[in-house]
């Protein structure tokens, strides 16, 4: 695949640079708008005040439109592990889709090659663990959805992009939909933050359902059961 990049800066971002070293995340988003050129449009507007580094076209090309060593104006009022304002600290990656209110879709699979593509040059760039690799709706669970359960996941932590649990379809179809019990979601909750969840989301099914749009994807209810609990504590094992 012939990967394809051009230039349509946006002037949404903060003028004082960065030092490298304070890149640490890289957060994918989606654009959430019925035409891509609206998003395009949205994201350069200087009275729309939001931005990102980097858009992925339907077609597969990558937009840069902020440098990476300035911050851009993506991730809002966000929480991640002892992080806040997650915009210092991260480079925000637009995909363009148009997100839950607009009939959403599945990403393309130029999108998807373009993505892997990208988020590994800056990984090695910037020395970004693969566990810090983060959908909007992980650091912002009350207010967002994206990139949402259409977003293969598990396809790129087999890439080296993200990370994904070790179980068996057959074991976690096996713990689908059974109850657990009250210390079991204290458990499941302790195994939520360890991960890198907020203790500030507050909305425990907002929370639920954001851990299920990364991790179990085929149901989101909102609701903790046996198979969401064995998701969890595999996760958390697996980053301590």
């Amino acid at each position: 695949m012939n990967i394809k990049k051009v230039f349509n800066y946006s002037p949404n971002f903060d003028s004082k640079k960065r030092k490298s070293k304070q890149i640490k995340f890289l957060i994918f988003h989606y654009t959430g708008m019925k035409k891509e050129s609206e998003a395009i449009k949205r994201l350069t507007n200087i009275q729309s005040e939001v931005s990102s580094h980097y858009l992925i076209k339907k077609n597969g090309d990558i937009v840069v439109m902020v440098p990476d060593l300035y911050v851009a104006w993506h991730a809002g009022q966000s929480f991640w592990k002892t992080f806040k304002s997650l915009n210092r600290n991260s480079i925000g990656i637009e995909i363009s889709n148009p997100g839950h209110e607009h009939f959403y879709t599945n990403f393309s699979k130029n999108q998807i090659q373009s993505i892997i593509y990208l988020s590994k040059l800056l990984m090695k760039k910037y020395k970004i663990k693969s566990y810090n690799v983060l959908g909007h709706s992980d650091i912002a669970p009350l207010r967002k959805k994206d990139p949402g359960e259409k977003f293969p996941w598990k396809n790129f932590a087999k890439s080296g992009v993200g990370k994904w649990h070790l179980l068996s379809n057959e074991i976690l179809k096996r713990n689908r939909m059974k109850k657990i019990n009250v210390n079991e979601e204290k458990n499941f909750f302790k195994f939520l933050f360890k991960i890198g969840y907020s203790k500030k989301a507050l909305n425990k099914k907002k929370l639920v359902s954001a851990f299920q749009r990364r991790f179990r994807q085929e149901l989101i209810n909102g609701k903790i059961d046996q198979e969401c609990l064995l998701i969890s504590q595999n996760l958390a094992k697996k980053l301590s």
